[in-house]
């Protein structure tokens, strides 16, 4: 399964489009735990504030001073790998 990642008009916020029904609308933030494995991968890597996750898409939100250089390829690994079973 491929994912298209695509900008936002928010430059912290990248939307990865996964082709199948992701559930929700929810969205994890770090503040409010979450035993759900897919919502702690994405939170988990280094500058998302959020994740949100609607329709066929997931939308990550990054805080203003972190990169997107170390998220989108390991996100992008994380949701076909999650969605490939």
């Amino acid at each position: 399964m491929s994912v298209t990642v695509s900008s936002t008009p928010n430059p912290n916020a990248v939307k990865f489009t996964v082709g199948v029904d992701v559930g929700g609308p929810t969205t994890f933030v770090p503040s409010q735990p979450t035993d759900d494995p897919l919502g702690q991968a994405l939170l988990g890597l280094p500058g998302v504030a959020s994740v949100f996750m609607s329709a066929d898409f997931v939308t990550l939100n990054k805080l203003p001073d972190a990169s997107w250089e170390p998220v989108i390829g390991p996100a992008t690994e994380i949701l076909e790998s999650h969605f490939s079973d």
